[in-house]
């Protein structure tokens, strides 16, 4: 074959052939932008994460809420919690969702859309026609008895000291940290502040609520 008749039948090959045959690129959510403003965490990027995942923005913060157990709202784009969540706690919930309700289990890819066939709820990808029913894992309901929250009061029996001299104690599965007690003693102290599971108690007189 001569070269010209060579090069000619690639460029006819090159013209048939799709821009980009296929994309191996790992799908990644936006970096989450997470504030917070005393006993409240915005999630000031959330449009962009519904936009990536192309869910609606109430399906996603739906299950937010019910997910991290906490009232909340859209503002804009950002969508507020009405509580001190920590960030890597609302990134698992996410990644959580994305892999129920977006992501193909076949080819890996996020090209899906949600259908309704009776009563089942259909992930079905419009890049290679597979179909799953959506399984949606039910959260176990939390022990209110194994739950600490602001304003309770408790009896902590003191193991250790901190750097900064404060007493520290373990309480349920909350590490509490009561200043100006010593290490040995018990102390009754009222619940000031929770930050995940690191509480922060103040020494009080006052009768247990636990």
């Amino acid at each position: 074959m001569a070269d010209d008749d060579y090069f000619r039948l690639l460029d006819r090959a090159k013209d048939v052939l799709p821009e980009t045959i296929e994309n191996h690129e790992r799908f990644e959510l936006p970096e989450l932008d997470i504030l917070q403003e005393g006993k409240i965490t915005v999630l000031r990027n959330f449009i962009d994460v519904t936009d990536k995942v192309r869910r609606d923005p109430q399906h996603l913060l739906q299950f937010l809420l019910k997910e991290l157990g906490t009232p909340g709202n859209i503002d804009g784009r950002r969508a507020v919690f009405k509580a001190k969540i920590a960030p890597q706690n609302i990134k698992e919930k996410i990644e959580t969702y994305t892999e129920t309700y977006v992501i193909c289990s076949e080819c890996g890819l996020p090209d899906t859309k949600m259908i309704r066939e009776d009563r089942t709820l259909i992930l079905e990808c419009e890049a290679c026609g597979a179909r799953r029913s959506i399984n949606v894992r039910k959260s176990a309901k939390p022990d209110s008895a194994n739950v600490l929250r602001e304003g309770d009061i408790i009896d902590l029996f003191v193991s250790d000291i901190g750097k900064k001299g404060d007493g520290i104690g373990k309480y349920l599965d909350y590490l509490v940290i009561v200043p100006g007690s010593s290490k040995g003693t018990s102390v009754r102290a009222k619940i000031t502040n929770i930050s995940a599971k690191t509480a922060f108690g103040q020494a009080t007189t006052e009768a247990s609520t636990r």
